[in-house]
């Protein structure tokens, strides 16, 4: 039996895939990640960042940024700022970047009921 639980939403998922080139790791590319997240963190309405490392394959990870909304995510990228830009442009020798796309949180979730 599964219970619903109330409103989770409000959020925006920005989630890449990342793929570390031939040489390097995603371990290589976390310094980096954690680097430019401290920054973009900054931003209002940012919410945190996560990265996770694909299992069995230690050169893959998922990216994925937790915003408020749209609205923010897309006011701080027009804010970027030359130190994240350099920070990517770096990281662009590591790793490529696939864009999956902008995922809106749910508003609300089904889990299992545990009594």
């Amino acid at each position: 039996m599964f219970k619903p639980i109330s409103s989770v939403g409000g959020s925006l998922y920005y989630i890449f895939e990342v793929t570390a080139k031939e040489g390097h790791s995603i371990d290589e590319y976390a310094v980096s990640w954690m680097e430019a997240s401290a920054l973009i963190q900054r931003s209002p309405g940012a919410q945190g960042t996560r990265l996770h490392r694909k299992i069995g394959d230690d050169r893959r990870a998922l990216a994925i940024a937790t915003w408020d909304s749209k609205l923010a995510r897309d006011a701080a990228s027009v804010m970027g700022g030359e130190e994240v830009k350099a920070i990517i442009e770096a990281q662009a020798e590591l790793v490529s970047v696939q864009f999956v796309g902008e995922f809106d949180a749910p508003d609300w979730e089904v889990l299992p009921n545990t009594e």
